[in-house]
């Protein structure tokens, strides 16, 4: 299919590597110009080469890394410096670490707002209305399935992504934005064979004496699909969200977890 947004820019945060990448890759082989942005400069780096090299990637595709902290308002700032106006922009920051919330203090909770919920926010605020006034725009939130099916010891995940949740129910349904092709659309992944799976399952493995492959296996089988999720399709699923087919689809959280997480609808 063609997704109708050749020669569109992107900004894709978190995209040197797991579901921001899938996100950065499934756009630049739609032939999206994008702007790769993540803190560790080497790693982005070489994500950037990675999407030149692709040959699913159309000639011509510009791939440009920017190696910032997109939570600050300087990193933010180098951003928008190189470019002002973005056609697409995909939110993407880290989840705060799991606990008990008696354990967390005031800056902990103020850390966590400000990752995964005010930093989206501020690139919306940055972005929508220029997109308004070109009369297309795409915003894709990757936030958490925790939104949908919270866990008890990701209080902060929960609380910080929920808040973002309710503010994009309410902005994006605004009839400037509606009205003008701009949507605000939510991408809530359950279990992805990313790095931070992987760091988990480590972690456990070292707890338990289990092998990383039994817990990996019993993790899997927790799951109706049997498997753990792609970057691969979840960058497809957040490209189809940017797509002009999905022009009428906005404020809306789509749960992308192979049905893990029964009695959400």
């Amino acid at each position: 299919m063609n997704l109708g947004i050749t020669g569109k820019w992107a900004l894709v945060c978190g995209a040197s590597k797991g579901l921001g990448f899938g996100c950065a890759q499934a756009l630049a082989r739609e032939g999206v110009h994008v702007v790769i942005v993540a803190r560790g400069a080497d790693v982005l780096q070489a994500a950037a080469d990675r999407l030149r090299q692709d040959p699913g990637v159309p000639k011509g595709t510009q791939v440009e890394p920017i190696a910032v902290d997109i939570t600050t308002a300087e990193g933010r700032a180098k951003v928008f410096a190189f470019r002002k106006d973005y056609d697409i922009v995909v939110t993407n920051a880290g989840g705060p670490p799991p606990g008990d919330f008696r354990d967390w203090d005031r800056d902990a909770w103020i850390k966590a707002v400000d990752a995964n919920m005010l930093t989206p926010i501020e690139l919306i605020k940055a972005t929508v209305d220029g997109m308004a006034e070109r009369g297309f725009g795409r915003i894709v939130n990757i936030t958490s399935s925790a939104v949908k099916a919270p866990i008890d010891i990701l209080g902060l995940s929960n609380g910080a992504r929920s808040g973002l949740t309710g503010f994009v129910a309410g902005v994006a349904r605004t009839t400037k934005l509606a009205s003008s092709n701009v949507t605000i659309n939510n991408l809530l992944p359950g279990v992805f064979d990313t790095d931070r799976i992987k760091t988990t399952l480590e972690g456990s493995a070292k707890k338990t004496g289990k092998s990383v492959d039994e817990l990996r296996q019993q993790r899997m089988n927790t799951i109706p699909a049997k498997r753990f999720g792609t970057p691969d399709e979840f960058g497809t699923t957040c490209a189809f969200l940017c797509s002009a087919q999905a022009s009428y689809i906005t404020g809306q959280n789509v749960l992308i977890d192979g049905g893990a997480y029964p009695g959400t609808y």
